[in-house]
């Protein structure tokens, strides 16, 4: 059993992931932004940390009290979802956590001393290629517009502050397109779907499994391949939560 921080315990997967965890017999403690948040994370059965991602000296000092094994980054600004007025903003907003959120997360684990840290990227940052995608193939880094913001700003910081370095084994699951409960879709719907209780089992598994790097995260037969998420982690794309019941 292992230590495991979770930074975004009440996002969506976050509420996903904290039921396997603790049926795993983990100890968790994850954070939050608001005391309703703490409430429903200690309901959930873990411990719970109001933080301010960007709080980076208070961060550092809830991660090292909890004392974890395992660090796992779900942190995203897109709860309020995207608004169709204004879409850069929330794009740049979401950039900025991954950026400057994720560094003082990776900060804080290395103070920590965390021996694994697994962190949510994104299965659509992908150059334009034959598809489909694997892991190995280069990010979009001329990208334009909105989606510079969010490859160059975001998700390019964000995986080489987790995978380009020495200091604990650092893995990213480069998520689909999320449906299911509590998303913005209850039907599958883009270029690689996934359903948000298969991303949560992903992360869940990557606690114990497979090898530091990147993994694709989406259904079969969309825009990326799967193989190495099936091969190592031994993820299924088809778990929910209620089969386990």
């Amino acid at each position: 059993m292992s230590r495991i921080f979770l930074a975004g315990g009440t996002g969506i997967i976050g509420q996903s992931l904290v039921p396997l965890l603790r049926g795993a017999g983990h100890f968790v403690v994850g954070t939050t932004r608001s005391g309703e948040g703490k409430a429903k994370l200690e309901a959930m059965g873990i411990d719970a940390v109001i933080i301010n991602v960007f709080d980076a000296e208070a961060l550092r000092a809830a991660v090292t009290a909890a004392a974890p094994d395992v660090l796992i980054h779900q942190l995203t600004d897109l709860a309020a979802g995207i608004d169709p007025a204004a879409p850069e903003e929330a794009i740049r907003r979401n950039a900025h956590l991954r950026r400057e959120g994720t560094a003082n997360v990776v900060a804080a684990a290395r103070t920590a001393g965390v021996k694994r840290m697994i962190a949510q990227s994104i299965a659509w940052a992908y150059a334009p290629k034959p598809l489909p995608f694997i892991e190995s193939d280069p990010l979009d880094v001329n990208a334009t517009g909105s989606r510079a913001i969010s490859i160059l700003d975001g998700i390019v910081p964000l995986e080489n502050a987790v995978l380009d370095q020495n200091d604990f084994e650092g893995f990213v699951l480069r998520y689909g397109q999320l449906y299911g409960p509590g998303t913005w879709s209850a039907e599958p719907d883009g270029s690689a779907p996934v359903h948000v209780e298969a991303a949560a089992y992903a992360a869940f598994l990557a606690v114990d499994h497979g090898r530091p790097g990147a993994y694709n995260i989406a259904d079969p037969g969309g825009a990326v391949a799967i193989d190495r998420a099936v091969r190592e982690l031994g993820w299924r794309r088809d778990y929910r939560r209620h089969d386990q019941a």
